[in-house]
């Protein structure tokens, strides 16, 4: 029996308790030992229950979650976007050189590159929606470096409602580059019930579309191909130092500068997706990441810069992102000429950036700029009739009729 008390005591000593728990196994053992007549009974511990302060800490978060969270599900997933999704593997971002006045064979060796006896052809792919305002700058702006201008467009939105071809219904706008332009039509499919294909989908399909109506507008290998969509811009400059120039990467991005709305809301981060191809009868049409080469400063992006408010409502409805439209009011007139002159968000989302300083840097509305000096030629020079697209310009044109259906 005394052993057996000794024994009891030795595992109260080391067991892992706390001091009260500790002193209740001593007596406990001691009791065994001084009744002689009990054998080792385990010890019983009671948790204590759920205090009233877990219970208050549960009940408020179960509200955030209904009240907060799931209303603004995707605001707090682009807030967290640091934490579960990186930037894409770095690019090599190579200088562009480019002044007035200075000789193809100065500016090609600066590049590294040597110059060529005759420049490259120049071919123009564009897949067009409905910013015929945005188009007709950036034929304006190229037609003098590009051979080809090969215009795609679908007679259905990416989200499968019929849609007029606004290219056909103004052609007559681009008269003074007729000759230059392919232009052909993509029979899209109309949303019939129980369709689930996706408005990506959409355009990819139409974007596979692309590759027959390029090779039909004429081009020939070492031809120089653009691949960028109607609003990302690029830069005569950098045209020509590709067309004129041997030894630039076979596939090359070009980064744009970011503008919102007009060229009033220039944004910090730039546009790398559009890209130029030394052609070859395997290349094939994409908007993607191709290469690892990046040309610095090579252009523009206008993203959502419309003449009308129309436009504005057709394209949030169209596009891609159109499950981005989360309540009707989005869709009022007021409110969306309201956002464009303050800077602000269409949709009330947050950056897509990669790091919490980038986030909280670029949190709130665009500030504006008054500089209108590193922006397409043939803007400035048709500056009355794409005054909205400068500086003091963000009141839109309003259609009363069609407005008076939202």
């Amino acid at each position: 029996m005394h052993h057996t008390v000794h024994c009891e005591l030795e595992l109260c000593k080391f067991m892992v308790i706390s001091k009260k728990s500790k002193e209740i196994c001593t007596r406990q053992c001691k009791s065994n030992g001084a009744t002689g007549m009990m054998a080792r009974r385990p010890l019983r511990y009671s948790r204590p229950g759920l205090s009233i302060r877990a219970l208050v800490v549960l009940i408020v978060l179960a509200v955030l979650c209904v009240f907060v969270i799931i209303p603004h599900y995707e605001k707090v997933v682009y807030f967290l976007r640091p934490i579960w999704d990186k930037p894409p593997e770095s690019f090599e971002y190579l200088p562009h050189y480019y002044a007035e006045n200075v000789s193809m064979e100065t500016l090609c060796k600066l590049h590294g590159w040597t110059a060529r006896l005759e420049p490259r052809r120049v071919y123009d792919a564009i897949i067009f929606s409905n910013e015929i305002d945005l188009l007709e700058l950036r034929l304006g702006e190229l037609q003098s470096q590009v051979t080809k201008f090969v215009i795609l467009e679908a007679n259905t939105t990416f989200t499968a409602k019929p849609k007029p071809l606004f290219f056909t219904e103004n052609r007559d706008r681009f008269a003074f580059a007729e000759g230059k332009i392919t232009h052909g039509v993509f029979p899209g499919s109309i949303a019939s019930d129980g369709s689930k294909m996706h408005p990506f989908d959409r355009e990819a399909a139409q974007r596979r579309a692309m590759n027959s109506l390029i090779k039909k507008s004429g081009i020939s290998p070492n031809d120089l191909l653009i691949m960028s969509d109607t609003d990302e811009i690029p830069s005569r400059n950098a045209l020509k130092v590709l067309q004129w120039c041997d030894g630039i990467p076979d596939v090359i991005h070009l980064e744009l500068k970011n503008y919102m709305y007009s060229f009033e809301f220039p944004l910090e981060s730039g546009n790398w997706k559009p890209a130029v191809h030394i052609y070859r009868p395997w290349t094939v049409y994409k908007h993607s990441r191709q290469s690892d080469y990046v040309l610095s400063d090579a252009g523009w992006h206008c993203s959502f810069c419309f003449r009308t408010i129309q436009e504005f409502i057709f394209k949030m409805t169209a596009y891609s992102h159109a499950d981005r439209v989360k309540r009707t009011d989005f869709l009022d007139a007021s409110r969306i000429q309201k956002i464009i002159c303050q800077g602000d968000d269409l949709y009330d989302m947050l950056p897509e950036e990669y790091s919490f300083r980038e986030l909280f840097k670029r949190m709130g509305s665009i500030p504006r700029s008054t500089s209108a000096v590193h922006v397409p030629a043939y803007l400035l020079e048709n500056a009355t009739k794409f005054k909205f697209l400068l500086p003091g310009g963000c009141v839109r044109q309003g259609d009363s009729e069609f407005l008076e259906r939202f």
